[in-house]
């Protein structure tokens, strides 16, 4: 697999959940959120899901906010925009991201939060973000967060 070329990057130390809920709302004040790509990276628990609920609460979104893990797609209608909340954990083939309809998603305007990107293989477009959580033994998040397009380099200003 190819990597997309890296245009900024970030490297960010998360020591509470707090600091990930900042990180998530400064993104949120952004425009070229609207149209983004994130990909969200990491092993299991590093809070892929918890950033994205972070973020999609500082979009305005109410009531519960579900793990994508069972259903693969959680849409949402925010006021300044919609979103996808996706995860590609179970997949065993990249294949099942065409299967499953995901390029339609795509293909729409919105905001797309895609948990295990790496499982869907080179079926996705190029993330402006990716947004790398790794978790340490002290609780601290290290994370890499990586421009891949200028939209990227946008959010990242």
């Amino acid at each position: 697999m190819t990597h997309p070329p890296i245009l900024e990057s970030r490297s960010i130390t998360w020591t509470t959940e707090s600091d990930c809920a900042a990180f998530a709302e400064s993104l949120a004040h952004r425009d070229a959120l609207a149209d983004a790509f994130i990909a969200l990276e990491g092993p299991l628990g590093a809070g892929k899901t918890t950033f994205a609920r972070h973020l999609l609460r500082s979009l305005g979104a109410t009531g519960r906010i579900k793990s994508p893990t069972y259903a693969l797609l959680e849409p949402y209608e925010l006021p300044r925009l919609k979103a996808s909340h996706l995860d590609f954990y179970r997949f065993n083939d990249a294949r099942e991201w065409v299967d499953a309809g995901l390029r339609d998603v795509f293909a729409q305007p919105g905001l797309k939060l895609a948990e295990w990107p790496d499982k869907a293989g080179t079926l996705l477009p190029v993330p402006d973000l990716c947004v790398h959580i790794a978790p340490q033994d002290d609780g601290r998040r290290e994370v890499a967060v990586h421009a891949n397009t200028p939209r990227g380099v946008e959010l990242l200003a």
